[in-house]
């Protein structure tokens, strides 16, 4: 596990840890090449660049978020209220995690990509072209 992660678990509370602990090893286990960090002092994975899957300790719980969760047509993930195409679930207990679930949205955050690392640049090009 990336060592920023791991201490990012550490410092939580049991049952947030729990929680984070348990997201952390399933996410390494199906993305097992993909990059790793801690982006907006938050856990978040990476693939070509681009944000897909992450968690963060909320007041309400540990919410995991993908980033284009949107387009998964998933009724258990909550639509952000952004303007990126965001999803996620809150979670307050370890029990609560439904493997089923996170395996087919962990599949899908690999298959449905929106380019989020391009479109900073995309936007100066087409306003360029105007």
């Amino acid at each position: 596990m990336n060592q920023d992660i791991a201490a990012y678990n550490d410092q939580l509370e049991f049952e947030e840890r729990q929680i984070c602990d348990f997201l952390a090893v399933f996410i390494y286990r199906h993305l097992p090449e993909v990059e790793s960090k801690i982006w907006h002092r938050h856990p978040v994975w990476f693939l070509d660049g681009n944000p897909i899957v992450g968690y963060s300790k909320l007041k309400s719980g540990i919410r995991l978020m993908f980033w284009s969760g949107a387009s998964f047509d998933e009724d258990t993930l909550k639509l952000g209220s952004g303007k990126f195409k965001d999803a996620s679930i809150l979670y307050t207990s370890v029990e609560q995690i439904n493997s089923m679930d996170l395996e087919r949205w962990i599949q899908k955050a690999q298959d449905i990509q929106w380019d989020y690392k391009n479109v900073v640049k995309r936007k100066g090009i087409l306003e360029r072209l105007k």
